[in-house]
C-alpha cells in the first residue's frame, strides 16, 4: 500500500527521521521500492543528471511529468513527489493548472515548490485546493542566477528571513519543506520553529530528514562528490569494468555463446534454404 502524507506525518510526530530520495526511471524506482524508503523525489535536478544540462532551468512540465509516470509505476509503496518546474508556478492560477495536471497524470502523492513568503498564497491555493505541497528553501536551483550557488542564511538578515519564510510555508499548508545548503545550526533553528518535517540536503544532521540525489549515492559520477554527500557505492566503476567486460568477450567471440542462443532443426534450416534457392 502506497505511502501517504499523512502517513509521512506519522512517522515523523512518532519521531522517526525520513529519508528521500531522488529518482527519475522505472528501474530506479523499482530498486527503490526494496528498500524501507519512504520518500521518493522526482527533482527536476534530472536536467543535469539524466539531460546533462548546466541547470534545472530548461527541464519542463513535459519532463517531470514523463519522469513522475515512470517512477510511479516502479515505486509501489513510498510517497512520490514531483518538483513544479520554473516558471510553472509563477501565478496561483499557473500553480493550480500545472499541479493540478501533475497529480492527475501522473498519480504523484505531492508536489514540490521553490521560494518562501510570497509563495505562500500559491501553497495555501493549492492545499485548499486539495494538493499536497513540499516547499523549499535555502538554495533554491530555479533561482541559480539569482542567489548563485552557494550556503544560504549566513547574514543575521537572510537567516531571520529563512526562518520567517519557513514559518510561512508551514501556515500557508505545506506539510513539510527541503532545506537545502543551509548551514546546519541554522536548519536547527528552522527544525524546532515550525511543526512539519524538514528534510535537508547540506543542511546538517538536526533536520527531520534527509534527502540526496540517486546518481550521488550510488557513485555514478566519476569525477565529482559534493560535499552534502557520502557515496555509498562507486556503480560507475562496476558498471564500466563490466561494460569493457562484455566488449572484450564480444571481440574475441566468447560470446554469445549456444547457451545464449535458441536452436532450430537441421531438418527446418535445410526446408529454408530450399525454400529461397527455389524462389525466382
Amino acid at each position: 500500500m502506497r505511502l501517504t502524507v499523512h502517513g509521512v506525518l506519522d512517522r515523523y510526530r512518532r519521531g522517526e527521521r525520513l529519508t528521500m530520495v531522488t529518482a527519475y526511471d522505472y528501474t530506479a524506482a523499482r530498486i527503490i521500492d526494496r528498500t524501507d524508503i519512504p520518500l521518493v523525489l522526482v527533482g527536476d535536478s534530472l536536467g543535469m543528471v539524466m539531460q546533462g544540462r548546466d541547470s534545472t532551468l530548461p527541464v519542463t512540465l513535459d519532463d517531470i511529468e514523463y519522469h513522475t509516470r515512470a517512477v510511479v509505476r516502479g515505486a509501489q509503496r513510498p510517497l512520490v513527489v514531483a518538483d513544479l518546474p520554473f516558471l510553472t508556478y509563477s501565478t496561483p492560477d499557473d500553480a493550480l493548472r500545472n499541479a493540478g495536471r501533475l497529480m492527475a497524470q501522473t498519480g504523484c502523492g505531492s508536489v514540490k515548490l521553490e521560494g518562501g513568503l510570497p509563495f505562500a498564497p500559491t501553497v495555501r491555493r493549492l492545499t485548499e485546493a486539495g494538493i499536497p505541497v513540499m516547499g523549499h528553501l535555502g538554495f533554491t536551483p530555479q533561482s541559480v542566477h539569482q542567489i548563485g550557488m552557494r550556503v544560504q542564511g549566513r547574514s543575521v538578515e537572510a537567516g531571520a528571513r529563512l526562518v520567517r519564510d519557513a514559518q510561512a510555508l508551514a501556515e500557508a499548508g505545506a506539510w513539510g519543506m527541503v532545506l537545502e545548503l543551509v548551514p546546519a545550526p541554522l536548519a536547527r533553528l528552522v527544525t524546532q520553529r515550525v511543526d512539519v518535517p524538514t528534510i535537508g540536503i547540506g543542511a546538517g544532521p538536526d533536520c527531520s530528514g534527509e534527502v540526496q540525489v540517486w546518481h550521488d549515492v550510488l557513485g555514478l559520477y566519476d569525477d565529482f562528490v559534493p560535499r552534502h554527500t557520502r557515496r555509498y557505492a562507486t556503480l560507475a566503476d562496476t558498471a564500466a569494468e563490466a561494460l569493457s567486460a562484455y566488449e572484450s568477450d564480444v571481440r574475441a567471440r566468447e560470446f554469445p555463446t549456444a547457451a545464449n542462443s535458441s536452436t532450430l532443426d537441421e531438418e527446418t534450416l535445410a526446408a529454408i534454404e530450399a525454400a529461397l534457392d527455389s524462389t525466382p
